[in-house]
């Protein structure tokens, strides 16, 4: 395997838009990836959009993003509240919102959900970031629940336990409100950061795993 190198492009720091459709997606799907990023550098600038919130979950969704971002040079959180469960209904109104992100960012790298994800949410917020954006590193993140809907990933961030180990501290401790939901637990996190380390091959054992559809190899 051959390790990808981000590059900032000439610019002082390297910018990540992270896309999720509700408050704790983008932890769960990617939170040790970045918790990984800003380990090893602090050149990073961090665009944080969540679009379904709303009491207590918009208190939620803020702790996490102050927990996880920790150490960035730059953060900017966005929490909206379009309707949970409803996205399809609401596309105009996300669309708009998109439109809005592109003509003010322009990232370097894409942390979205995965187009093969079976919430209806999740598949709207990635089609609009396939649709918004063409010349971006574009990372699909998957989220573990009822639908069975894992698939076989294509791309692999490594790290140790410790990282593993303070992914699922941060879960835990910020959303108290899924702490009823049988799949929120410690064991099922490890778990699947277990068996994607195992696919990679990670020397720390354990690894998050995500979908590239396109990547350009620089010459």
């Amino acid at each position: 395997m051959l390790p990808l190198l981000l590059s900032k492009n000439g610019r002082k720091r390297l910018q990540i838009l992270c896309l999720g459709a509700h408050s704790d997606d983008i932890e769960i799907g990617c939170g040790g990836t970045i918790l990984e990023f800003l380990r090893t550098r602090r050149d990073l600038e961090f665009h944080w959009v969540v679009f379904s919130s709303g009491a207590p979950r918009d208190e939620e969704a803020r702790h996490g993003a102050e927990l996880f971002l920790k150490g960035a040079a730059q953060q900017n959180v966005s929490i909206l509240n379009f309707r949970n469960g409803f996205f399809p209904s609401e596309n105009i109104e996300i669309k708009e919102h998109f439109e809005k992100l592109k003509n003010s960012l322009s990232p370097d790298l894409i942390f979205t959900h995965t187009r093969d994800d079976l919430h209806q949410d999740h598949r709207v917020i990635n089609q609009l970031t396939w649709n918004t954006w063409r010349n971006q590193l574009i990372l699909e993140y998957e989220i573990l629940k009822y639908d069975g809907d894992l698939g076989n990933p294509n791309f692999y961030v490594n790290f140790n336990q410790k990282t593993c180990d303070r992914k699922i501290k941060y879960l835990t401790t910020c959303f108290k409100s899924q702490s009823d939901k049988q799949w929120f637990t410690p064991d099922t996190f490890q778990g699947l950061m277990r068996i994607r380390g195992v696919h990679a091959n990670s020397p720390g054992k354990f690894a998050e795993a995500f979908y590239s559809r396109k990547l350009v190899l620089a010459t």
